[in-house]
């Protein structure tokens, strides 16, 4: 198991409840861009399923397809399933599948699908290259995948510095900012990638991820998510005044202040 599984699989929960609600928005926004060829019918490819965001809204949506998602942690495929089975009727969960895998080695026989998506997890993975070769493989020809992730970008969001100062007066370092290893560094990267492995006919676009928190989601995100390793490891009465103090100072920043907008890239592209 890496690392990643690991965290992930420690996570789910506090993903689920925490951030799948921050990135749903713009996540369903590419299921626009595998309409032509998902709305036939026919199957599709959730790479890096989560909480089966992306899925759900698919089978929703298009009463003819057949969605497999795929996520490299157990308890994120879990998740997933059980999202899937509060969220869809009894005679539509036949229709999706999850399972555990790895984007980069994906168990599929080349051209098993007519068309993929994926949303924020191609920032996360080893080789983006190495993923985006397999999702072009089980695609069958003319079959499109469509992506959205982070773009660089330095953003200021007063909550964090909040955040930071409290952690610094307890005796924690300030928390590890800056970009993911994965964020691409522009629109003219994420073409670059897709054409690389492959694809043809590829278009991409920035856009913008606009959340509003409040004291009390921002503050569970941080401890049951973003930083769910840190609060895990404190004494329990430490993390009960980190919390507390926390709570107080998030309380005194106006509402405005919780706006978070973040840079993305959207992009797809097709199996020639």
């Amino acid at each position: 198991m890496t690392d990643q599984q690991a965290r992930y699989d420690r996570v789910a929960e506090g993903y689920a409840r925490w951030w799948a609600p921050v990135l749903a928005p713009t996540a369903v926004t590419i299921l626009d861009r595998v309409a032509p060829a998902a709305a036939q019918g026919g199957r599709l490819l959730d790479v890096g399923t989560g909480t089966g965001t992306l899925s759900v809204a698919a089978l929703r949506r298009w009463p003819l397809v057949d969605v497999v998602g795929i996520d490299a942690s157990g308890e994120m495929a879990a998740a997933a399933r059980r999202q899937a089975d509060r969220a869809l009727p009894e005679h539509d969960r036949p229709r999706y599948q999850v399972e555990t895998a790895f984007a980069d080695r994906l168990p599929f026989p080349d051209g098993s699908f007519d068309a993929a998506v994926s949303s924020f997890v191609l920032q996360l993975v080893p080789s983006r290259r190495a993923v985006l070769r397999e999702v072009h493989r089980v695609l069958r020809p003319g079959g499109r995948f469509a992506h959205v992730t982070w773009l660089v970008g330095e953003v200021a969001f007063e909550p964090d510095a909040v955040v930071d100062a409290v952690l610094e007066e307890f005796g924690y370092g300030a928390r590890e900012g800056g970009r993911e290893r994965g964020d691409y560094e522009s629109v003219r990267a994420a073409i670059g990638s897709l054409r690389g492995a492959g694809f043809r006919n590829v278009e991409a676009e920035a856009r913008e991820l606009v959340h509003r928190f409040d004291a009390r989601s921002y503050q569970g995100f941080v401890q049951e998510f973003d930083e769910e390793d840190l609060f895990a490891s404190m004494r329990r009465s430490e993390r009960h005044e980190i919390s507390a103090r926390l709570r107080k100072k998030l309380a005194a920043l106006p509402a405005t202040a919780f706006e978070l907008r973040l840079p993305v890239v959207v992009a797809h592209g097709d199996r020639a």
